[in-house]
């Protein structure tokens, strides 16, 4: 916030688990918002997602490239509308290899196709318990960026959803990337802050969005 007296740090949270605040600049974050708000319209939009025991996630979620239902990936919105699932843009696979090389090194960016996005939008209420990110073939490093209200981000351990974990300030325009030996470990989202997105984002809640590289076949 402005009122602090010293910048936010980057930090490596865990081996191979950095976090960058203030990543996305104002004007990175509005055309990302706008971005957003494409996506999430039908078809193949914005929707609840179900679990297989019959619960429902409070964060609503689109996708891109691949659709994610739990726990696989389909081409269509299977668990939806039945539409394709919208494509990946390219330039937001160079954004996430940028965001790679910013916080772990060019190195582990070298060569990692993103062809999975997740946007995940949660209001005041919403939660994420903890999980993994496991339904993919490949371990290139995933990233997070969020927009909007402030959560408080859990990261654990590739062991155990309990302790020990990390819990983060994520704030507008923060990057998470994690890979390496934390590639696979446990992460949620306990709570969002209501009312503390930027003001002049234009946004009321939280946008998170998370890309991965699949793995899969290319489609013929």
């Amino acid at each position: 916030m402005d009122s602090e007296l010293f910048p936010r740090e980057r930090a490596q949270v865990a081996p191979g688990a950095v976090h960058v605040p203030d990543w996305a600049d104002p004007a990175h974050q509005r055309e990302l918002l706008r971005a957003c708000r494409e996506w999430a319209r039908p078809p193949a939009g914005l929707r609840t997602v179900r679990t297989p025991g019959g619960g429902t996630m409070t964060a609503r979620q689109v996708c891109l490239g691949w659709h994610w239902y739990p726990y696989a990936y389909a081409r269509t919105v299977s668990d939806g509308d039945g539409a394709p699932v919208k494509p990946f843009p390219a330039w937001l696979g160079e954004l996430g290899r940028r965001a790679v090389a910013d916080a772990l090194g060019a190195e582990q960016a070298a060569g990692a196709a993103y062809d999975i996005a997740l946007i995940n939008f949660y209001d005041g209420d919403a939660r994420m318990g903890m999980h993994r990110d496991a339904d993919e073939k490949s371990d290139a490093p995933v990233v997070s960026l969020s927009l909007g209200d402030t959560c408080v981000f859990r990261f654990g351990n590739p062991r155990t959803r309990t302790r020990p974990y990390t819990d983060v300030e994520l704030r507008s325009g923060d990057l998470f990337v994690f890979g390496g030996p934390s590639r696979l470990a446990y992460h949620g989202v306990p709570r969002v802050l209501p009312g503390t997105a930027p003001a002049g984002l234009g946004l009321t809640g939280r946008l998170n969005i998370t890309l991965r590289v699949s793995g899969f076949p290319a489609a013929t």
